[in-house]
């Protein structure tokens, strides 16, 4: 194994061990064939928590540049720490920031939404500009540990409550005509939404 995949491994140990919600590995590996497959060098990521995701989209290409949006300290320097000891943190930005109140004129290849779920229509429509016209947007967590097509497992109105945003915001995915959106049943249920072309 070699130092950067045992470092990978003693992050998700760590996640698990923490209770740090990270990215599964068959989703990681979607959005990878994805950078890979349509030469993605720019990516906004809202939601960094330990900075996994970000170390793991990055590694796929030394020109890739990305910028890693999230709001909590104690997950901003964790992340910080992370990226430097993998050397990539001259390709990865973390910004401590609200996503709602983040503002940049940036255009990207590639935005990724894996922070507040309750608020993922927000984030969609808030950084759908900042995409490039053949880029995409993709979402995590729309299975939600397998909650959203199990509603029977759900015993707590909290959960209730942010089951049925999740499931709003995917029929918000798959009523949006500006968007054309595929959903994958991998991870904990990926989707990846790409501009219409007119």
């Amino acid at each position: 194994m070699s130092g950067k995949n045992k470092f990978l491994s003693d992050m998700r140990i760590y996640a698990k061990e923490n209770n740090v919600p990270i990215i599964y590995e068959d989703g990681i590996e979607k959005i990878e064939e994805y950078i890979n497959e349509n030469n993605v060098l720019t990516i906004l990521e809202i939601g960094c928590a330990i900075g996994y995701s970000s170390i793991r989209m990055a590694m796929q290409n030394e020109k890739i540049k990305i910028t890693t949006v999230e709001i909590s300290e104690e997950m901003v320097a964790k992340a910080t720490a992370n990226i430097k000891e993998t050397g990539l943190d001259n390709q990865i930005e973390v910004i401590l920031c609200d996503g709602l109140d983040f503002e940049t004129n940036q255009k990207y290849d590639l935005i990724f939404i894996d922070a507040a779920k309750s608020q993922y229509i927000r984030f969609f429509d808030k950084f759908k500009e900042n995409l490039n016209s053949d880029g995409a947007i993709i979402s995590d967590n729309l299975d939600f540990h397998g909650y959203v097509k199990q509603e029977e497992r759900i015993e707590s109105k909290n959960l209730r409550q942010l089951i049925n945003k999740i499931r709003k915001y995917i029929t918000f995915l798959e009523d949006n005509n500006e968007f054309d959106t595929r959903f994958f049943d991998l991870g904990d249920g990926i989707a990846i939404s790409k501009r219409v072309k007119k």
